[in-house]
């Protein structure tokens, strides 16, 4: 018999039946993601998409004037690269790491044959484009109407769900591109999470002390994104993020 597979820990890998994780497996290259490393970049052909398991992903748009603002983002729970499952080779976005780690990475061709091979395959990604779609929507409108410290801990939640462990690297300039607003405006907001025990920040590290308070701060686009994914994705341990 073939040796077992080890369990994925990107989950929507480990929502595939085995003969189609099997299959896929052998053509998952593991790969260590350094901090605000670039994946892909706008208007360039896309040709490697990534699963990750312990890394975080930022997906960004950019002004013309170079500002960047986060639209989104990817952790174990995805994929980066969603273009080449719609059938584009280029996406508007820049998918950035914002928390280092490791992904499994598959050559875009290589999905592109696999998605034909395997049945199970598209539909479960196609899945997760809608579920990716509503935390994209829901990230523009909690922009727009809620203030700067629920965003904060909305943004910080999600970034918890997607690190290892309860710290991570952040600065007040990575945070302030994040958010699309100005330092200064990070600077308070952070310093009254701190105040109030969620968080702990100094030298470049941010450490998640109390979730509890992080989501009571947080808007309800937190849990509104999160009750979609749950929703929309056959998770097999019952959990999304």
């Amino acid at each position: 018999m073939p040796p077992a597979l080890p369990r994925p820990r990107n989950r929507l890998l480990a929502a595939l039946p085995s003969h189609a994780l099997a299959r896929l497996w052998r053509r998952l290259e593991p790969v260590d993601c350094l901090l605000h490393e670039v994946l892909h970049v706008p208007e360039a052909a896309i040709t490697q998409v990534y699963f990750p398991e312990t890394i975080g992903v930022s997906l960004l748009t950019y002004m013309m004037n170079g500002d960047a603002v986060e639209v989104g983002q990817v952790g174990h729970e995805g994929m980066v690269g969603l273009p080449v499952v719609l059938g584009s080779d280029f996406d508007d976005l820049e998918a950035m790491v914002q928390n280092p780690g490791t992904a499994l990475r598959l050559g875009a061709a290589a999905l592109r044959e696999e998605l034909e091979h395997i049945p199970e395959l598209r539909p479960l990604l196609l899945r997760y484009v809608l579920v990716h779609r509503n935390q994209v929507a829901r990230t523009a409108a909690c922009n727009s109407r809620h203030e700067i410290n629920q965003r904060m801990a909305r943004w910080l939640l999600m970034a918890h769900d997607r690190a290892e462990g309860d710290e991570f690297p952040m600065t007040h300039e990575f945070l302030s591109m994040m958010l699309g607003v100005r330092r200064a405006g990070v600077t308070v907001a952070a310093g009254a999470l701190q105040k109030a025990g969620a968080i702990r920040y100094e030298r470049g590290r941010m450490t998640v002390f109390d979730r509890a308070c992080l989501e009571q701060v947080a808007c309800e686009c937190y849990r509104t994104t999160r009750r979609s994914a749950e929703r929309v994705l056959p998770w097999r341990d019952g959990g999304a993020d």
